[in-house]
C-alpha cells in the first residue's frame, strides 16, 4: 500500500560490490575491488593517498574523534562525490556493525543534509548505503537510523521510501524505529500516510507494540473530529487489550483527553474511576482532563469533586489542576472561591503559577475589586514569577473598564520599560476605555500609535473608532475612516459599518443608511441582523411600514437569522400602526422559531392592545409573561394601568397600582400622573391631590405634565 503512496525513484546506478566488513578493509591500498567507472585514474590514485588511510584508521580505531572531523561537504568540494560517498558508507557501516548508532545518525545527517542542500536524489541513498545484495542484514541499523534521520528532518516521504526498500529486500527494522517515523506523521498531520503506513504495520510488521497504538491513540484523539474518531481510538484501545500489552499511563491519558474534547465527560470520569478501582496507572494528567473537561461544560462543582477524588485516590493536584479551577471561578463570578483554591495551593506548597495569578486578576476586575487585582499583581512580583504581557494587559483591561485611564497608561509605560510589546488586545482596551469616557481624539490617538508600532488592530478596535467617532458628530470624518480601513485590508465585520448606519438612522436618514449595504457585499462583509434591525427601526421611525416590512422580507430572503430585537421592532411598528392582528402574528412567529420573547417584547405587544383598548388580549398576555419568568417592569404596570384608564375600568387600574407595589416595582412619575389624570377629569379632586401628595412623599419628582393636570403652576415642582 505505501509503494502507491510514496514516488520511488530508479535504483542508484553504482553498484558497490564490497562489504563493509571484508577483510579487505585492513589494507589501506585495497579497499574497493574495482574503481567506480566515473572516477579517473587521477581521482582515484588521490582518493587511495587521502581518503582511504584515514577510512582504515577509523576503521580500526572506531576513534570518533577522528570521524567527526570528516565533513562530507568538504571531501566532495576535494575528492568528487563518488569516493566521498563511498567513503562515508565504509565509515557508517563501521560504526553501524560497532553498535555505535549515535555516531551513525550523525554521519548520515551530514551526507543527507549536503544532499538536500546541492539538490541531489535522496531517494537513491537507499542504494548508495546498501552494504550488498548477499549481505543485506548488515545494513539494518543502518537504514533504521537513515529512516530517523529523515523523519527528524521532516523528510517524510523519503523516511518512508526507505522503509518501503528495506521491507522489499527482505530487512527487519526495528519498531522503535517505525514508531518514531509514525509519531513524526502524526505530528505533521499527514493522515493519509499515517492511515496507511500504520495497516502496512500490522499486515507484514514489525509488528505495533503499545506505543504504536498509543501514538495512533494520539492521532484520533489530538485533533478529535467528533464520534468517528473516538470509535476509531477505542478500536485502538480494545488492540491493546488484546495484544496482551500492557497499557501505559499514557495511552489512557490520551483516551480520556479525547473523551473529553469531544464532551464525553462522564463516559471519561467512568474509565477514571474504573482504573482507580483496578489499581490501574493513574496521574495527575488524566484528573486534569476530566476537570477541565466540567469546567468548559460550565460544571464548576463537578470538577471541583473530581479534584476531591483525585486526592482521595492518592494522586496529588498539581498546579495545572487548580489553576483549571481558578479560572473557572473566577470565570463564573465566584473570586472568593478562587482565592480559597489560591491559599489551599499554598498550604499545600503548590507554587500558583502567573496562569493562576492572572486569572484571579481579571476575576477581581469584573467585580470591579480593582484594588484587590493591583495587590494580586504586585504580589506576583514578590514571588518567583516574571510579570508576562497578558498579566500587565490584562490589570490595564481593568483599569480601562473602571474608567482610571490614567493608571492605566502608567501600567502600560511600566510594561514597556520591562521589554514587553503591548498587544492589539492591550490597545483596544485604552481604545475602548476612551470610547466610554467619550474622549474621542485620545482614542484616535492610541490608534494612531498602534499603526505606528506596526501592531495590527483588530475589528473590535475599529469598531470602536468608527463608533466614537459617530458620537462625536463626526460624521463625515467616520465615513473617510471607513473607506481607509477598507483599503487598508483591515478585518471589518457587520458591526462595523453599524454605527454609520445608526447615525443615519439617528438623524432620520435610513434611505442614506440602506446604501450602505452594496458597498459592505462589495467588500465580502455580508450584512447582519444588527444592520438589517437598526434599518427596519430607522424607517420605523419614520412610521414608513411598507419599507420596513420590505426589508424584514429582503433578510428572509438572504438567509439571515432573526433575534428578539427585530420581531421587536417590527411588533412595534403594527402596534404603532394599529394592526394588532398583525403584530400577535408576529410574536407568534418568533415564539415558533424558538426564540424567547423578553421583557421589551412583551411589553411592546401589551402597549400595543391596551392603545388599541383590547384589555383582556393585555391582560391575558401580562400573566403570561410572569409565567414565563420574564419580569414585568415599570413601564408594562403603566402601559396597563393607562388602559384601564382610558377604558373607565379605575378599579382594575387601582388594583395593578397596587400589585405593582406589592411586586416592588416603583411606580414612576409617568404611573402617577396617568392615574391623577383620571381623577382628576373624572371629578375626583380629593383623590387627585391626595395621590400627588402620596407621590411626592415617595421621592417621586413631579413634572411639567403632572401640575397642568391638577392646575398648578410649574414652579410647584420644588415644592415639598
Amino acid at each position: 500500500m505505501l509503494r502507491n503512496k510514496v514516488c520511488f525513484r530508479r535504483q542508484c546506478f553504482i553498484r558497490f560490490h564490497s562489504s563493509a566488513s571484508s577483510s579487505a578493509l585492513m589494507l589501506e591500498d585495497q579497499v574497493f575491488d574495482q574503481s567506480p567507472k566515473i572516477c579517473t585514474n587521477f581521482e582515484f590514485n588521490r582518493a587511495r593517498r587521502e581518503l582511504f588511510p584515514l577510512v582504515g584508521r577509523v576503521f580500526k580505531s572506531l576513534n570518533w574523534r577522528v570521524a567527526s572531523e570528516i565533513k562530507f561537504g568538504s571531501w566532495v568540494e576535494s575528492h568528487g562525490f563518488c569516493h566521498s560517498i563511498n567513503c562515508f558508507r565504509i565509515i557508517i557501516h563501521t560504526f553501524a556493525l560497532a553498535g555505535m548508532r549515535l555516531e551513525v545518525f550523525a554521519l548520515l545527517r551530514d551526507v543527507v543534509g549536503y544532499c538536500d542542500m546541492a539538490k541531489y536524489d535522496k531517494f537513491e541513498l537507499f542504494s548508495t548505503f546498501l552494504d550488498s545484495p548477499c549481505h543485506v542484514e548488515r545494513s539494518v541499523v543502518v537504514f533504521d537510523v537513515l529512516i530517523k534521520v529523515f523523519a527528524s528532518n521532516s523528510m517524510l516521504e523519503n523516511a518512508l521510501d526507505v522503509f518501503v526498500n528495506a521491507k522489499r529486500i527482505r530487512l527487519e527494522l526495528d519498531i522503535k524505529t517505525c514508531n518514531f517515523l509514525l509519531k513524526c506523521l502524526v505530528e505533521a498531520n499527514r493522515v493519509e500516510f499515517v492511515r496507511h503506513f500504520f495497516q502496512e504495520l500490522k499486515c507484514s510488521g514489525p509488528f505495533p507494540n503499545v506505543f504504536t497504538y498509543t501514538i495512533m491513540m494520539n492521532f484520533y484523539c489530538r485533533d478529535v473530529g467528533g464520534e468517528a474518531d473516538m470509535r476509531r481510538a477505542a478500536e485502538i484501545l480494545g488492540k491493546i487489550y488484546r495484544s496482551g500489552e500492557k497499557l501505559t499511563v499514557v495511552t489512557y491519558n490520551t483516551y480520556i483527553h479525547g473523551l473529553c474534547k469531544v464532551g464525553s465527560v462522564e463516559v471519561a470520569l467512568m474509565i477514571v474511576r474504573n482504573l482507580h478501582y483496578k489499581n490501574q496507572p493513574l496521574n495527575s494528567h488524566c484528573f486534569n482532563a476530566v476537570i477541565y473537561g466540567f469546567c468548559k461544560k460550565g460544571g464548576v462543582c463537578e470538577a471541583l469533586q473530581v479534584m476531591e477524588e483525585m486526592k482521595s485516590s492518592g494522586v496529588l493536584p498539581d498546579v495545572y489542576s487548580y489553576s483549571i479551577l481558578i479560572d473557572a471561578f473566577c470565570k463564573k463570578g465566584d473570586v472568593m472561591k478562587g482565592l480559597d483554591l489560591m491559599q489551599e495551593m499554598e498550604l499545600y506548597q503548590i507554587q500558583p503559577s502567573i496562569v493562576s495569578y492572572t486569572s484571579l486578576i481579571h476575576g477581581l476586575c469584573k467585580m470591579n475589586l480593582t484594588q484587590n487585582a493591583v495587590d494580586i499583581f504586585r504580589k506576583i512580583g514578590a514571588s518567583s514569577h516574571k510579570y508576562d504581557r497578558t498579566v500587565y494587559e490584562t490589570l490595564i483591561d481593568g483599569f480601562c473598564r473602571q474608567g482610571d485611564l490614567n493608571s492605566a497608561i502608567k501600567l502600560l509605560e511600566e510594561m514597556i520599560s520591562n521589554n514587553l510589546v503591548p498587544t492589539a488586545f492591550g490597545c483596544r482596551s485604552l481604545i475602548r476605555g476612551y470610547y466610554k469616557l467619550g474622549h474621542f481624539r485620545e482614542a484616535l490617538d492610541i490608534f494612531n500609535i498602534m499603526l505606528r508600532d506596526g501592531i495590527w488592530p483588530d475589528t473590535i478596535a475599529c469598531n470602536y473608532i468608527l463608533a466614537g467617532s459617530c458620537r462625536s458628530g463626526h460624521f463625515k470624518e467616520a465615513l473617510t475612516l471607513l473607506e481607509d480601513f477598507q483599503e487598508h485590508g483591515f478585518d471589518l465585520n457587520p458591526h462595523s459599518y453599524n454605527a454609520i448606519i445608526y447615525e443615519l438612522c439617528k438623524e432620520n436618514y435610513p434611505e442614506r443608511a440602506l446604501e450602505l449595504l452594496p458597498r459592505m457585499l462589495k467588500r465580502n462583509v455580508l450584512p447582519g441582523v444588527v444592520n438589517y434591525s437598526t434599518l427596519i427601526s430607522g424607517f420605523a421611525k419614520q412610521l414608513n411600514l411598507r419599507k420596513a416590512v420590505k426589508l424584514f422580507t429582503r433578510m428572509v430572503k438572504a438567509g439571515v437569522t432573526f433575534n428578539t430585537a427585530t420581531y421587536t421592532i417590527l411588533i412595534s411598528i403594527f402596534s404603532r400602526s394599529c394592526k394588532m392582528h398583525e403584530a400577535y402574528g408576529i410574536f407568534k412567529e418568533m415564539r415558533e422559531r424558538g426564540l424567547r420573547p423578553d421583557q421589551i417584547s412583551y411589553t411592546t405587544l401589551i402597549a400595543g392592545f391596551c392603545d388599541a383598548r383590547e384589555m383582556n388580549k393585555a391582560w391575558a398576555l401580562f400573566e403570561e409573561m410572569s409565567r414565563e419568568g420574564c419580569l414585568p417592569n415599570v413601564i408594562t404596570y403603566t402601559c396597563l394601568i393607562d388602559g384601564f384608564c382610558k377604558s373607565n375600568r379605575i378599579d382594575w387600574a387601582t388594583w395593578v397600582f397596587d400589585k405593582m407595589n406589592r411586586d416592588s416595582v416603583i411606580p414612576d412619575v409617568v404611573t402617577y400622573t396617568v392615574l391623577i389624570a383620571w381623577y382628576q377629569s373624572h371629578g375626583y379632586i380629593d383623590q387627585a391631590h391626595k395621590l400627588y401628595e402620596v407621590m411626592k412623599a415617595n421621592g417621586v419628582l413631579p413634572d411639567e405634565r403632572a401640575h397642568n393636570v391638577l392646575g398648578l403652576e410649574a414652579g410647584a415642582i420644588q415644592e415639598g
